[in-house]
């Protein structure tokens, strides 16, 4: 009971954990193929660090400055384009009540404001918590057996393989399933700036970065991406509106039924209904962290419910994602 207690208030730093194991994995997955050419362990996951790193400068060096741009017009953009969006929906038969819906979920200038203080205190603890995470994730990629080995030995012995087993196959999956996540999220960045640059919309490219960004998060992120890349079109006209529009829904039709369907054939495909419902809980529970981790929790937890459960406990015969893969790296 006290374990349980303490774990509920320290919500918030097991999510930090998890963040640190997803960091981790990515590390493992970069180094695997450089192990593979006979490099060791070790030498293998500091040239990984090492290049993951140099290629995050290298983008910020080539593309930062253009984005920044990009991202301070935008920024000028919204503030026009909401105001042309209030002045099309008073000219409708029913646009001020609709208006006045939109409103009252919008906060005012007022609440802005204020909250902006308590906005830019805690960008300094979010980037402390990222140091934190990253430095956390390195450590566990070089010793990966070592943190295992030791959830493991927290469960009683007659439970410890099947544990394990459900570590490894998770890892396996979690892995499989970032790789996958990162080709959508580069397709859909990719096809959206392009096709808002082709349209004639501002700020395609900042719109695109935000585009693949939010495809991290399942189902809500597409929606969310697409309502600056609306509103600045809508200001530019109801042409340049129609074509985002287009944009944006064919990009999303592309990665529904292709891209996806060939990511998932060699990853972890999980019924949306199961991520929809998995995101609404993380997001009333631990609310933005939630939202940015609920895809990856419910790959682990899906995993561990068909090994543990359905299989193991239920005795159904099942597929458990990443089972079947080839083991995981010594260290």
């Amino acid at each position: 009971m006290i374990a349980v207690l303490a774990a509920y208030q320290l919500l918030d730093v097991i999510l930090l954990v998890f963040a640190a194991v997803l960091i981790s994995v990515i590390f493992r997955a970069v180094a695997a193929p450089l192990a593979r050419l006979g490099l060791s362990p070790r030498l293998s996951l500091t040239l990984a660090v090492l290049g993951m790193f140099v290629l995050v400068l290298a983008g910020v060096w080539f593309f930062g400055s253009r984005i920044a741009v990009q991202a301070q017009v935008l920024a000028e953009l919204l503030p026009e384009a909401w105001g042309s969006l209030q002045a099309r929906l008073l000219v409708l038969p029913m646009g001020e009540q609709i208006l006045n819906s939109i409103t009252d979920v919008v906060p005012d200038r007022k609440a802005i404001v204020s909250g902006a203080g308590r906005f830019i205190g805690s960008v300094g603890s979010a980037a402390l918590e990222i140091i934190v995470v990253v430095a956390a994730g390195i450590f566990i990629a070089a010793k990966p057996r070592v943190y295992r080995n030791g959830v493991v030995q927290l469960f009683p012995s007659g439970r410890q393989a099947q544990v394990g087993e459900t570590m490894d196959a998770s890892g396996r999956a979690l892995r499989m399933w970032l790789l996958g996540q990162l080709l959508a999220m580069t397709v859909v960045g990719v096809l959206t700036g392009v096709g808002l640059w082709l349209v004639g919309v501002p700020s395609a490219l900042a719109l695109g970065v935000i585009a693949g960004l939010a495809d991290f998060v399942p189902l809500a992120g597409p929606f969310a991406a697409a309502v600056p890349g609306l509103l600045i079109a809508l200001a530019q006209g109801p042409e340049q509106a129609l074509g985002a529009l287009a944009v944006y829904v064919l990009v999303q039709q592309l990665e529904g039924n292709m891209i996806a369907p060939l990511v998932t054939r060699h990853v972890v495909s999980i019924p949306p209904a199961v991520t929809l419902f998995a995101l609404l809980a993380l997001a009333v529970m631990f609310g933005p962290t939630g939202i940015l981790l609920a895809a990856p929790l419910t790959v682990v937890a899906f995993v561990a419910i068909k090994k543990l459960y359905v299989r193991d406990t239920l005795e159904h015969s099942t597929e458990v994602p990443g089972e079947d893969t080839g083991p995981e790296p010594s260290s």
